[in-house]
Formats: C-alpha cells, structure tokens, sequence
C-alpha cells in the first residue's frame, strides 16, 4: 500500500483527503506539528507528500527544499495561493505538479494515482533511515546532516546501515563482521575496530558526537 504525507494546517481539508484516499487503498498521514515535518517525513517514509505553501513556523517552499535534500518523492502542493509566480516557485523547488484549492478530490486522487505509477511502476523503494537529524539514504548510500552531505566509504555506509536498521538494539561485532565481509576467510578483529574508529571521528567532524556507542563484550549500538 502507497503512503501519503499530508502537509496541510487546514486540518479539515487534511482530514477531508485523507478519508477520500483511504477509499482508493492509500494509507494518509497528516502532519499535526509543523515544526517537525522532515521528522514525520523520515518515519513514515512515504511515497508521495502532499505540501500547501502557507504553514505554521515554515512555508511549503522551505519542507519540500528540505525534502529534496535527501529524497526524490514525488511532491505535489495545493495551495490556493496559484498564481504563476507561487506556481513557478514550487516546480524550481523540485515539486511534480501544483494543484490549486479549492480542488476536486477525485481530481486530486488521479493526479496522486498518476505520480505515484510513475515514480513507482519502474522504480524500486528508497528507505530513508533517521535517528538525531541524520539521514541515511540507502537509494544512494548518502549520509546527510545539517544540510551537508558525509562521504562514507563502502564499510563505513554498511557498518551505519546495520546499525541504524537496529536502532536501540545491540549489534555483536560478529554481525558486523559477517555485514561488512560476507566470507568464510579469517577477518581480524582489529579491522571492524579500525572501520568503527574512523566512521565515529567522521561523525564527530559533522557534529555528530556520541552516535555511534560501545556495549563492552557485546558490540555497538546507536541509542
């Protein structure tokens, strides 16, 4: 089942969408604060946002630049402010299409439909993983933090990855191990501590002190 994000503070218009795209086999989620977009963006991983321009806190304009930092999902604004300029402004913002209120559900719903065969049909899914405003991209194997991009070597990002899919869970350095290398060939252990040193000290350059933890005669673990 697709998943929508609803961006929108009118929550009667929220609620409105949401009950239409149920009945079309969409799962919605409407975003109730508005300071922490990009954190319902990351949980829920959806795979097409539907963004108006005027919001609490933050515009439109600034949610869908922040998602296209770390993601292409398909993104589509509603708005009523749709002149041409407002129009203009969302697509160089790396918006797919603009639909202006007051708007025809069904109408919205086949444009949703539309989207999403296009981006999806050929295309696989892209998991983003989230934990202290880093996101980890494993479409491309990025790491992005405070709008910088952190370079990850192929151990590093697999080493990150294994972590993150099992946050607040210990990971034994022999899982680790077997991630990383994937043989029957002797690795020293002493080579996953190295990778693991060098990985922290790049998070720690980007601010990103403390992420990566150690579970003495147990493994690592990002809490």
């Amino acid at each position: 089942m697709y998943r929508l994000l609803i961006v929108e503070d009118d929550f009667g218009i929220a609620r409105a969408i949401k009950e239409q795209t149920k009945m079309w086999d969409l799962d919605a989620r409407t975003v109730e604060d508005f300071r922490k977009v990009l954190d319902d963006f990351a949980a829920y991983q959806p795979h097409i946002v539907l963004l108006d321009i005027a919001l609490p806190f933050f515009n439109g304009y600034h949610w869908c630049g922040e998602i296209r930092k770390i993601s292409k999902v398909p993104i589509i604004f509603i708005s009523s402010a749709s002149d041409n300029m407002n129009i203009i402004m969302a697509m160089n913002m790396g918006a797919d299409d603009f639909i202006a209120k007051p708007f025809d559900t069904d109408v919205l719903v086949a444009k949703i439909q539309a989207l999403l065969r296009r981006a999806y049909d050929f295309a696989p899914d892209v998991p983003i993983l989230e934990h202290r405003g880093a996101f980890l991209n494993t479409g491309d194997n990025t790491l992005t933090f405070n709008d910088n991009d952190i370079p990850l070597t192929k151990n590093e990002y697999r080493i990150l990855l294994c972590l993150m899919e099992n946050k607040g869970r210990v990971v034994s350095r022999e899982k680790l191990m077997e991630r990383l290398w994937k043989t029957e060939v002797f690795i020293d252990e002493n080579t996953l501590t190295v990778n693991v040193n060098r990985l922290r000290k790049k998070l720690d350059a980007a601010g990103l002190t403390n992420f990566i933890a150690t579970k003495v005669g147990s493994g690592y673990i990002i809490e």
